[in-house]
């Protein structure tokens, strides 16, 4: 599955054809995705187990830039890796049965897929130092209080709220879409000052496309824009 994650995800970087919103989500409803098999991976050798965790390290990287915006449908338990892709992905909406969890320090190991970057950005370093330190599960719903999670929705209803905002976000203009989630994502490590210099500059990307004509005009004219990348 990191094997398909890791193409997917890098091939929509260079894909001009690329949808405007992605989601991600399990099948079913028992499980968003629990993280590495501890079955097979009790049998692998100290170099079989680095040759795998490559792959991880590869997908990661590949959510982390994908520059289409990805929202993360937690249909269930999200542990180990599975937490650690919700967390890479833009943001996170959640049944209410959902659980999560970064239990890798039960295991002698300890997240290596971004938990303890991604986490921390998400909820603050203190509360992350506690759930990754502890390796204890936390419900969707203080996953909502603590800011992990956006909303908390009733199963039934999860996939019908990710894609009103899937469907809200690719009816907006796409370049101006993927700079901000570029700005966003990137500033967030800057200083404030070089963040705004960077906000500036892809700012002014957007003021030749044919989009932000397309969209003044649109508002001026009281109809829906149709933008075209462009």
């Amino acid at each position: 599955m990191s094997l398909d994650l890791m193409t997917l995800f890098e091939g929509l970087q260079i894909d001009r054809e690329a949808p405007r919103c992605l989601i991600v989500t399990g099948a079913g409803e028992g499980a968003f995705c629990a993280g590495g098999d501890l079955v097979e991976r009790r049998t692998m050798s100290d170099e079989e187990w680095q040759a795998q965790h490559v792959i991880f390290e590869r997908m990661l990287r590949a959510l982390l830039g994908c520059p289409v915006p990805m929202i993360a449908a937690v249909n269930g338990a999200a542990f180990g890796g599975g937490c650690e892709i919700a967390a890479a992905c833009d943001f996170v909406y959640a049944a209410r049965t959902a659980r999560f969890a970064l239990t890798e320090v039960t295991l002698g190991i300890m997240p290596g897929a971004g938990g303890t970057q991604t986490l921390a950005r998400a909820i603050g370093t203190r509360r992350a130092m506690e759930l990754i330190l502890t390796g204890q599960a936390f419900s969707a719903e203080k996953a909502e209080r603590w800011g992990f999670v956006n909303e908390v929705l009733e199963q039934e209803v999860l996939m019908d709220a990710a894609l009103a905002a899937a469907r809200r976000i690719a009816g907006n203009a796409p370049i101006a879409v993927r700079q901000a989630k570029q700005v966003i994502r990137r500033g967030i490590d800057m200083s404030l000052a070089d963040g705004i210099a960077f906000e500036i500059e892809a700012y002014n990307r957007m003021v030749p496309t044919e989009d932000r004509r397309e969209g003044v005009s649109a508002f001026n004219e009281k109809r829906k824009p149709r933008f075209t990348g462009r």
